[in-house]
């Protein structure tokens, strides 16, 4: 049986005695419950933040003026919450996603399913965008699912193994 991708992660970071912590905004909380529903988790996911508000954000490492210039629907705003969550958690991968679930909040230049995924290690961010579509529990599904994938996918990609390539939606 081929293994979920927080399965597989969990056991990535655990064989490379690795850790991970998470920022989420736009989902709540549920990479995080996607991770802590494998058992063993503990042993490599040390815990996140649940950055709805732009103050929690800011505390987490994204500066004012990143969230004013970008705002916090931004590659830029992801980038600094995924190396800040890292930062702050002490692990060795920060992975951070920001975006517009909806129905509100959405603009023309950022529409609802718009979502950023940022993945934070000592060497580099990497920071993917996208566009899901869907209701508010659809764009937040898809956006965990992405950033799990894209975690798994990097991990594999250390460990030589190469998966199959995933393109941004």
């Amino acid at each position: 049986m081929q293994e979920r991708p927080a399965e597989q992660i969990i056991r990535l970071l655990t064989e490379r005695r690795q850790t991970l912590a998470v920022a989420e905004s736009c989902t709540g909380g549920l990479i995080g419950h996607m991770l802590t529903e494998v058992p063993g988790s503990s042993e490599a996911f040390l815990g996140g933040a649940v950055a709805y508000a732009n103050s929690i954000k800011e505390k987490l490492g994204v500066p004012a003026e990143t969230l004013k210039q970008y705002g916090a629907v931004s590659a830029q705003a992801v980038e600094a919450l995924s190396t800040g969550v890292r930062t702050w958690a002490g692990a060795d991968y920060g992975l951070a996603v920001t975006g517009i679930a909806g129905p509100g909040g959405a603009t023309e230049a950022k529409p609802i399913g718009l979502t950023y995924i940022g993945l934070a290690s000592a060497d580099r961010v990497q920071v993917e965008q996208h566009n899901f579509t869907g209701d508010r529990s659809a764009v937040k599904r898809s956006t965990a699912n992405a950033a799990l994938t894209m975690l798994e996918e990097t991990l594999m990609r250390g460990s030589g193994i190469h998966p199959e390539p995933h393109h941004a939606s």
